[in-house]
């Protein structure tokens, strides 16, 4: 079964630079949550980006060793100090 890191990592490998925050929900190693932030994103469909994410869990999903991803995905926001 697949670990928070495992996943986060093959999320990392795929797009370098993101903030990656995981979450194995259940306990029992294949029900995660992932909240994926990444300037990759930006100019695509939310369809697109949740594309990319899974692309790079392709084996693990594939295999069903990851049975759910409940994912969120984000483009980064510049904040602006005064």
């Amino acid at each position: 079964m697949p670990s928070e890191a495992h996943v986060r990592d093959r999320i990392l490998t795929a797009l370098p630079g993101a903030t990656v925050e995981v979450t194995d929900y259940t306990g029992g190693g294949d029900h995660f949550r992932a909240v994926v932030e990444s300037g990759n994103f930006a100019g695509l469909s939310r369809v697109e980006q949740h594309k990319l994410v899974y692309r790079a869990l392709n084996g693990d999903m594939g295999d069903h060793s990851i049975h759910a991803l409940a994912l969120t995905t984000r483009i980064p926001t510049k904040e602006t100090s005064t």
